[in-house]
C-alpha cells in the first residue's frame, strides 16, 4: 500500500513511512460492488475500513431496536461520502461497549477500500507505543470530532421540534 496515500486518512496522518510500514501486512484490500452494504447498524464490529475508491451512503435506523419490528427497516440516509476526502469507517465499534455498529454503509459506485481488523490495531499500537500513541489520538480527533457533530444534529432537531410545539 502507498504510504503517501494512507498518511491522507486522519488515522495515519502523522505517522512516518517506517511506522506506517508496521501496517503494511495488516492492512487488507476489499473491492465492494456497488449496493453492497459493509457495515450493518448493530452488528458487532471489529474492523475499520478505509475508502480509496469510490463513493458510500451512511444510513441509520430511524427506529430504536427495542420498538423496531421484523417489518419496520426504515432508514435515513446520514451523509455521502467520497474517497476524494479519505474518509473511514467503523472506528466508533473499537471503542464501543459491546463493539456494535452504529450504522448502516452501503457502497453508492464499486468501492475499493482497505480493512484494518481490531486486533491487527491493537497489536501493534500495543507492540509499538510511540505508534500507538499517534494512532489513538488520531481516532481520538476522529471520535471527538464526530461527536461535535452530532450534538450539533440534536441541537436543530431539539429546536425544530421546540419550534413545532410552540404552534
Amino acid at each position: 500500500m502507498n504510504n503517501e496515500r494512507l498518511k491522507k486518512f486522519t488515522i495515519f496522518s502523522d505517522l512516518t513511512d517506517d511506522e506506517l510500514n508496521h501496517f503494511d501486512s495488516a492492512l487488507k484490500e476489499v473491492q465492494m460492488e456497488k449496493g453492497q452494504q459493509f457495515i450493518t447498524e448493530g452488528e458487532k464490529g471489529d474492523c475499520i475500513y478505509l475508502l480509496l475508491e469510490g463513493e458510500v451512503q451512511i444510513n441509520m435506523a430511524l427506529t430504536l431496536s427495542m420498538n423496531k419490528s421484523e417489518s419496520d427497516n426504515r432508514e435515513k440516509a446520514i451523509l455521502k461520502l467520497s474517497s476524494d476526502i479519505n474518509p473511514l469507517f467503523g472506528e466508533m465499534s473499537m471503542f464501543n461497549d459491546g463493539d456494535r455498529r452504529t450504522a448502516n454503509v452501503r457502497a453508492e459506485t464499486p468501492c475499493i477500500l482497505v480493512k484494518l481488523d481490531k486486533s491487527d490495531l491493537f497489536n501493534i499500537c500495543d507492540k509499538n507505543p510511540k505508534i500507538g500513541y499517534k494512532v489513538m489520538c488520531n481516532l481520538g480527533r476522529i471520535i471527538s470530532g464526530n461527536l461535535v457533530k452530532a450534538n450539533q444534529n440534536v441541537l436543530k432537531l431539539t429546536t425544530a421540534f421546540s419550534l413545532i410545539l410552540e404552534r
